[in-house]
């Protein structure tokens, strides 16, 4: 079967260009809410440009955490249409981002061919300020080996390393993906962000460490801005204040990020008793993770 051709973006009675409009390029019509503002784009430009000139003209009006439809005016419906990807701008036409009302349910599916693991900032210098520290490392060290097993890239970050120290000796790094320094509250760094794109189908990012309230807060909004779904481990991730760790936490589940347990994430990767790699997990979980004073708190 022959690949289907991209579906262009057309209307009767335009020509390719458009008066004012430099040459090579396309007049478009870009609206959203009750604005219109006349722009162009390259001819056959696609949809990331469409998406980026919208940002250009309306960035500071967008809520980048809705979801979005983009639409093209159809002159044989009279109205608009929802827009495939896979299409080129070849003639004046006319757009709009429209947010969806309504709330979209995140399932929260985990795959290890589609997953990446972040764990922020487990430094040696936070052991007496983080509560039940002991804990989160212990439980960041059996995600880690699960990481290992199921052949998971591993992304890991220190916060200003030379003051605060390396991240502490019981989380052992071997194999991860990244070690990366870095003074942003939020792991996504411009490497993280070269990393993603470099693994294919990146969907799911599991995020721990600390502080729940800073950085991993800060990072799970960054990632899910992004369209990456976030899955939290409630039992690898704490602040020094317990209550600054709980309305984060309560703030991130409002948003549909994911907030759940190290066991629940090792089993949905594996999924089936079957799966070649399910008694490793299952020895990992056999000793269940402390329930520290973290458990009432969640």
């Amino acid at each position: 079967m022959a690949a289907a051709e991209p579906a262009v973006l057309a209307l009767p009675n335009s020509g390719a260009g458009g008066a004012g409009a430099p040459s090579g390029t396309v007049p478009v019509l870009f609206c959203f809410s009750v604005f219109a503002r006349p722009s162009s784009v390259p001819h056959g430009a696609g949809y990331e440009l469409l998406i980026q000139k919208f940002l250009s003209l309306y960035g500071d009006q967008i809520d980048m955490h809705r979801k979005f439809v983009v639409q093209l005016f159809a002159e044989e419906w009279g109205q608009y249409v929802d827009l495939p990807k896979g299409f080129a701008v070849s003639e004046r036409c006319k757009v709009r981002l429209v947010p969806l009302q309504i709330q979209l349910t995140t399932l929260g599916n985990l795959t290890p061919s589609s997953t990446v693991f972040f764990c922020c900032d487990m430094q040696e210098r936070f052991r007496p300020a983080i509560k039940y520290f002991g804990d989160i490392i212990s439980v960041g060290q059996r995600l880690l080996q699960g990481a290992r097993i199921l052949g998971i890239p591993v992304i890991v970050t220190e916060q200003y390393p030379k003051g605060l120290g390396s991240t502490v000796q019981e989380i052992d790094l071997t194999g991860v993906k990244l070690v990366l320094p870095k003074t942003k509250f939020s792991m996504v760094l411009p490497e993280v962000e070269v990393a993603l794109a470099e693994i294919p189908g990146v969907r799911s990012v599991v995020l721990f460490g600390v502080e729940t309230h800073v950085c991993i807060q800060q990072t799970a909004l960054e990632l899910v801005g992004r369209g990456v779904e976030v899955h939290i481990v409630a039992d690898a991730t704490s602040s020094r204040s317990m209550m600054d760790r709980m309305f984060a936490l309560e703030r991130l589940a409002r948003t549909g990020i994911i907030v759940t347990t190290s066991e629940a994430v090792l089993l949905q990767l594996v999924a089936d008793k079957d799966h070649p790699k399910f008694k490793e997990i299952q020895n990992l979980i056999k000793a269940s993770a402390p329930e520290s004073g973290l458990l009432s708190k969640v």
